[in-house]
C-alpha cells in the first residue's frame, strides 16, 4: 500500500469540511485518479493550487462531484441476475408474506433511478400494479443530488430504454415528448432522497436492500462499516442485492451467500433476542409462597459441577461445595476458619493477594495454568475470583470459583504437537521436492511456479477483490467517457451538417448574383471572391484570398475606390457607390457600378468588421 499523501488528505479534509462530502472512506487510487483528471481540465498544477481554485470558483465543487462520483447505472443491468433475484428471491419471498403486509425496499446508490424503477416493474410483476400502490414503498437514495433530481423526472431517451423489454415499456412508460416517463400513479411509491452510506443513519426493517457496484469505490474499513449498516437495516430474513465485483468474502459473519455467483445474499440473523423479550420479567402469578428455599440454595450450591468456596469480608470460610472437598479438602467442617489457615490459600497458588485485590478494585479476577494433582494425576485450572456486594453496596465477601481446564489443555497440547508434525512433515516434503528438481529441470520451474501461486492465492485473497473492484471502477469511467465522448460527437455531426448546409446556400447565393462581390476585412484583405468577380478580372479566388484589395492588378481604377472604401470601414456609415468605368478580362472597356456597403454582425455591432463590395457591370463599349 502506498503512503498517504498528505497535500491529498488535506484537500479531502476541505471538502469534508466546507461542502459536507466525505470521500475519506474512498479507495485513494481511483479517487486520485478521478481528482487529477478534474485538475487537468481546471489546469491546477498541484493539490493546494486546486484548494485555492475551489476557494475562488464555488462552481468548480459541482464538476469535481460530477466526475468522482461516476453515475454508470441501467434498467435490468446483469439482466441474469435480475431474472435470478425475480424468480428465485422475490417470488417465493412475496408467497411468504400475508397478502396485507407492507414490502419495504432499499436501493442505496440509485444515480439516476434506473435500479429503483426496475425494482417497481419486477415487483408490480408478481403482485400487480394496484397492490404494488398499495403494499410497496421503495427508498431510492445517493449522494448526488444532481442525479436524484434526475431520477425524480423519471423520464428516459431511447438508449437508456434499450434494455427494457418492449412489454415491459408498454405497460409502465407513457410517451412524452418525444422520451419515455415511467407511470405517474405508481411513481408515488418510489420515495427519492439523499443519503450518505458512510455518515448518515440506515433505514430500518427493509426486506430487499440493492446496493451494485457501489462499496467497490470504499476501502476495506467503510466497506465492513456500511455492511453493518445494511445488516442492521434488512429483516431477519432479508435479501442484499450486489454488483457483480462485490462478494463479500470476508464477511460471513454478517451475510451468507444464496447465489454468489449472482451476488444475491441473505442476512445472517442476529444470536440475541430482541430487548425486553427474552430477558423480560415473566407475569406475577398469584399462587402459595414456595417453601424451603434455604435449603434448596444450600444443595444446589453443594451439587454444582465447579469447584466453589465463598468466604466473609473478613476472610473466613462461609460456603464449600462437594467439589470443593475433592478437589482441595475443603469441606462443611472447615466452615468459620480463617482462609489463611488453610493450605489452599497458598497452594497450588498463592491466593490470598488475588483475594485482596478483588476487594480492593470490587472487580473479577482470573488465574489461568494452575497446575494441582488429583488423586496422584496431574490436571490444569483456572480461578475466577468474584467479590460480593450487597444491596446497598457493601462488601459481602468473595467468591473462589475454580475450572477444570485439563481436556481444554490436553486438546491445546495435542494441537500444537499435530502443528509440530505438521511442520515436520512440511519441511520433509520441501526437502524431497528439493531432490526432485535437482534431477528434472523443467519439472523444478512448474514446481516453483505452483508453489508460488499457492502462496500468493493463500495471502492476496483480499488484494485479488480490490483489483477486481478496481478493475469494475475504471470500467464504469470508460463507459462514462464513451458516453460523454459519444454525445458530443452527435452534436459536432449535427453542427457540422448545419455548417455545410449554411456555407452550400451562401456558395449558392454568391453563384447565382449577376455582379461581382468582394467581401474585404478591416485591413482590406480579401477574404471572399465570387465567380462572376472572377469571370470580370480573370483572377480566381485562390489567387487573391488575403491579398490586400487596393493591391490588386485588374482593369477597375481601384484607387478611385479608396475614398469609399474608407468610409465603409467607419462607425454609423451605411455604405457609398461610386460609378467608374473599367477594362474588363477581356480587354473590353466596361462601366462598373462600384458599391461598398460596412459588414457587420447580426447583434449590430458599432465598428463594422469589413465591407462588402459589389461591382456591376453596365453595357460594354465597343472597341
Amino acid at each position: 500500500m502506498q503512503p498517504a499523501d498528505p497535500q491529498f488528505e488535506a484537500l479531502l479534509v476541505y471538502l469534508k469540511e466546507s461542502r459536507g462530502f466525505d470521500f475519506t472512506g474512498y479507495k485513494r487510487s481511483s479517487l486520485i485518479r478521478r481528482v487529477n483528471r478534474r485538475m487537468a481540465q481546471a489546469g491546477a498544477g498541484d493539490y493546494p493550487d486546486y484548494v485555492d481554485y475551489l476557494q475562488v470558483h464555488p462552481d468548480e465543487f459541482t464538476a469535481l462531484f460530477n466526475t468522482i462520483l461516476i453515475n454508470v447505472t441501467g434498467f435490468f443491468r446483469d439482466a441474469d441476475a435480475w431474472e435470478f433475484l425475480a424468480k428465485d428471491v422475490l417470488g417465493p419471498m412475496l408467497t411468504a408474506k400475508p397478502v396485507d403486509s407492507p414490502i419495504r425496499i432499499w436501493c442505496a446508490g440509485c444515480a439516476s433511478g434506473e435500479e429503483a424503477y426496475t425494482l417497481a416493474m419486477v415487483l408490480a410483476e408478481h403482485i400487480g400494479p394496484e397492490a404494488f400502490k398499495e403494499r410497496v414503498k421503495i427508498y431510492a437514495t445517493d449522494v448526488d443530488e444532481e442525479q436524484l433530481n434526475d431520477a425524480r423526472q423519471a423520464t428516459y431517451g431511447e438508449r437508456e430504454m434499450q434494455a427494457v423489454p418492449a412489454e415491459l415499456t408498454e405497460r409502465y412508460f407513457e410517451a412524452v415528448n418525444g422520451r419515455h416517463a415511467f407511470r405517474k400513479d405508481m411513481r408515488r411509491s418510489i420515495i427519492f432522497g439523499r443519503n450518505d452510506l458512510v455518515q448518515d443513519a440506515p433505514i430500518s426493517r427493509i426486506d430487499v436492500l440493492t446496493c451494485r457496484n457501489t462499496l467497490m469505490y470504499f476501502n476495506a474499513e467503510t466497506q465492513a462499516k456500511i455492511l453493518g449498516r445494511f445488516h442492521f437495516a434488512l429483516r431477519d430474513e432479508g435479501v442484499l442485492f450486489l454488483g457483480k465485483a462485490e462478494m463479500l468474502l470476508s464477511h460471513g459473519s454478517l451475510f451468507t451467500p444464496i447465489d454468489l455467483k449472482r451476488r444475491v445474499f441473505r442476512r445472517v440473523p442476529r444470536l440475541y433476542a430482541r430487548p425486553g423479550v427474552a430477558f423480560a420479567d415473566p407475569p406475577p402469578i398469584a399462587e402459595a409462597p414456595v417453601t424451603g428455599l434455604d435449603e434448596l440454595r444450600n444443595e444446589a450450591f453443594a451439587a454444582s459441577p465447579l469447584a466453589q468456596l465463598t468466604l466473609t469480608a473478613d476472610g473466613q470460610v462461609a460456603l464449600s461445595n462437594r467439589q470443593m472437598e475433592n478437589l482441595f479438602g475443603v469441606s462443611s467442617r472447615d466452615i468459620g476458619r480463617p482462609f489463611r489457615d488453610l493450605d489452599l490459600s497458598y497452594r497450588p497458588v498463592e491466593l490470598r493477594r488475588y483475594i485482596e485485590q478483588a476487594q480492593l478494585e470490587r472487580r473479577t479476577l482470573r488465574i489461568e495454568d494452575i497446575d494441582h494433582m488429583r488423586a496422584g494425576e496431574p490436571i490444569n485450572l483456572e480461578a475466577q475470583i468474584s467479590p460480593l456486594a450487597g444491596a446497598d453496596g457493601s462488601l459481602l465477601g468473595v467468591n473462589l470459583v475454580f475450572h477444570d481446564v485439563t481436556a481444554s489443555r490436553r486438546l491445546k497440547d495435542e494441537l500444537e504437537h499435530a502443528n509440530q508434525q505438521l511442520e515436520a512433515a512440511y519441511e520433509e516434503l520441501q526437502s524431497t521436492n528439493e531432490e526432485l528438481e535437482t534431477t528434472n529441470e523443467e519439472l523444478q520451474s512448474t514446481v516453483e511456479e505452483l508453489q508460488s501461486t499457492v502462496e500468493e492465492l493463500e495471502t492476496t485473497n483480499e488484494e485479488l477483490q480490490s483489483t477486481n473492484e478496481e478493475l469494475e471502477t475504471m470500467n464504469e469511467e470508460l463507459q462514462s467517457t464513451n458516453d460523454e465522448l459519444q454525445s458530443i460527437n452527435d452534436q459536432l455531426r449535427i453542427s457540422s451538417t448545419q455548417l455545410d448546409e449554411a456555407n452550400d446556400f451562401l456558395e449558392t447565393v454568391l453563384t447565382s448574383m449577376q455582379a461581382g462581390v468582394a467581401v474585404v476585412d478591416p485591413d482590406l484583405r480579401i477574404r471572399m471572391w465570387n465567380r462572376r468577380a472572377e469571370d470580370l478580372w480573370g483572377l480566381r479566388s485562390g489567387e487573391v484570398i488575403g491579398r490586400h484589395f487596393l493591391n490588386l492588378d485588374i482593369g477597375l481604377p481601384i484607387e478611385r475606390l479608396r475614398p469609399i472604401l474608407r468610409s465603409a470601414l467607419q462607425a454609423e456609415v451605411a455604405g457609398a457607390e461610386l460609378q467608374v468605368d473599367a477594362v474588363n478580362r477581356r480587354g473590353r472597356t466596361v462601366s462598373v457600378r462600384v458599391a461598398c456597403t460596412p459588414l457587420r454582425r447580426r447583434e449590430g455591432g458599432v465598428q463594422p468588421e469589413g465591407a462588402i463590395i459589389v461591382m456591376e457591370t453596365g453595357a460594354v463599349e465597343p472597341n
